[in-house]
């Protein structure tokens, strides 16, 4: 256990930031995962909203350093690009 002030002081920083990464990390899956499921169901219009939230979810994230900026980048690459492949089939 930490002795000096400025330690206690980290560990507390710590136990907040470790929960707020991972509610927000959370938050993140959930909206990617919501547009997959849509996809999964051949739900154009509902992929297309679903997305339309989880984009700025995903640049959000990144700015703020919570995941890496290729990894918004590749999600929202992939996930735009089954979104117009199961809108130009439909």
């Amino acid at each position: 256990m930490a002795n000096i002030k400025s330690a206690k002081k980290r560990a507390k920083q710590t136990v907040v930031r470790n929960a707020r990464n991972g509610s927000q990390r959370s938050m993140l899956r959930t909206a990617v995962k919501k547009v997959l499921k849509a996809l999964g169901e051949n739900d154009a219009a509902g992929a297309k909203s679903a997305f339309d939230v989880a984009q700025p979810i995903l640049d959000r994230f990144s700015a703020r350093g919570l995941i890496h900026k290729n990894k918004a980048a590749r999600h929202k690459s992939r996930l735009a690009a089954r979104i117009k492949a199961l809108a130009t089939a439909a």
